[in-house]
């Protein structure tokens, strides 16, 4: 056990996950800087985004339920070992003169297959290496790492492989990936969610969303998740708008529209490492109100001004209390499922969170156009105000209760000899 109390199994986890995400953040900028060889159509190179996050939504339950029924260890593995796969096979046929448009829809696809499973499982197994009083200390270092790793030196990495060549632009990633996979060999142990009884995979999805659907307080915040993506996503579908170019009303050039947006990836960074003590000075219902505050910075203030700086601001402040939401949301969520249905709840609390994402962008699209860009930050603020109606339901006391509840029932389990 080291001096923080996570244990070297948990930082030889969070070192492959830093470098698992660093060959995200890399590929997913070089696959369309490389499409752009291959086609100039705007909805072929946006589709390539579209290819990686279908899986999320066909595919986020299976994989939820194959991190209950296997080690999820070992799932790790075989993801980030078929998504360095798939990746050589494209650089290969890239580098031999066989590359297409096509070949780079595929591999985005089958590499967001194997993203569902990876992050899935890997969400999954925190609390089994780490004691649940420190899940939030975990949480916020595994996501400091990876929004680090994903969206400050992945992104410029990918654009200056590209540049050297393709086959070290896709090459690159796939070594990553390999060194990934040897550090989380060195996580010893067996990540296996202690099932009992064969079912079949459609009975387990099945009792993973009757889970969530059956316990109000992660339904609730599963809602909560759900809107806020939506009003976000609406609201920045039409900022590109609002905000650049010579005709929008803030007037940025395409560096500093860049640099704006980047204000709220530092204050996500930032409030990694404040979601501990916040969870800690102000109780968990408190800090979350907080977080709304903060939501509604980030998705109203263009609504207000068009001054770059007071926008920026939000977005940092935004950017903080989003993370802030995650950690203290995740651990919980991790504290009160039980371990053999954390993989399934996690995938439905995904589909849920994303799923709602392009029904934003649509909304959005279709209020500016209707009603002025301008209109789609002011309801959308509304929107996320409204979130604050369900936080007088959502109190530390029941947070407590329903994690201790959880408590009980495995140490029951643990102590009857049938379940073993």
């Amino acid at each position: 056990m080291t001096t923080d109390g996570l244990g070297t199994r948990y930082w030889r986890l969070w070192t492959s996950a830093g470098l698992s995400n660093l060959a995200d953040g890399a590929m997913k900028v070089a696959l369309p800087l490389v499409a752009i060889r291959y086609t100039d159509s705007p909805a072929l190179i946006a589709g390539l985004t579209f290819a990686f996050t279908l899986p999320w939504l066909f595919f986020a339950l299976t994989a939820g339920a194959l991190a209950d029924r296997r080690d999820r260890r070992r799932l790790m593995l075989v993801a980030n070992g078929a998504r360095a796969l798939f990746l050589a096979c494209l650089t290969v046929a890239t580098v031999a003169g066989a590359g297409s448009i096509w070949l780079l829809y595929a591999a985005a696809l089958c590499i967001g297959v194997a993203e569902t499973i990876y992050d899935t499982s890997s969400q999954s197994i925190l609390p089994q290496l780490v004691p649940r009083d420190r899940l939030s200390r975990a949480n916020g270092r595994l996501y400091a790492a990876e929004l680090t790793a994903n969206e400050f030196v992945g992104p410029p990495l990918g654009g200056f492989l590209v540049a050297v060549g393709v086959g070290v632009a896709f090459g690159t990633p796939v070594l990553l990936w390999v060194a990934a996979i040897g550090v989380l060999l060195l996580v010893r142990g067996r990540f296996v969610a202690g099932r009992t009884e064969p079912t079949t995979i459609r009975a387990d999805i099945a009792e993973g969303l009757r889970f969530l659907a059956g316990n109000t307080l992660l339904r609730t915040l599963a809602i909560m998740v759900g809107i806020f993506n939506f009003a976000a996503s609406a609201a920045f579908t039409v900022f590109v708008l609002y905000a650049a170019g010579p005709s929008s009303t803030m007037n940025l050039s395409d560096p500093a529209y860049g640099l704006l947006l980047t204000c709220s990836a530092i204050g996500s960074v930032l409030g990694t490492f404040l979601a501990e003590p916040a969870e800690r000075l102000l109780g968990r219902s408190r800090a979350l109100v907080l977080t709304i505050a903060g939501s509604l910075l980030t998705v109203a203030t263009p609504g207000f001004t068009a001054n770059p700086f007071v926008i920026g601001a939000g977005m940092l402040l935004g950017g903080i209390t989003i993370s802030v939401w995650n950690v203290i949301t995740v651990s919980l969520r991790q504290r009160v499922t039980p371990t053999r249905l954390l993989g399934r709840l996690n995938s439905a609390y995904r589909l849920l969170a994303w799923g709602t994402m392009p029904l934003g962008a649509a909304a959005g699209g279709l209020l500016g156009q209707a009603f002025g860009v301008q209109s789609v930050f002011w309801i959308m603020g509304g929107l996320i105000v409204l979130q604050l109606i369900p936080m007088l339901w959502v109190t530390d006391r029941r947070m407590d209760a329903a994690e201790a509840a959880v408590e009980a029932e495995e140490a029951t389990a643990a102590a009857d000899p049938r379940s073993r």
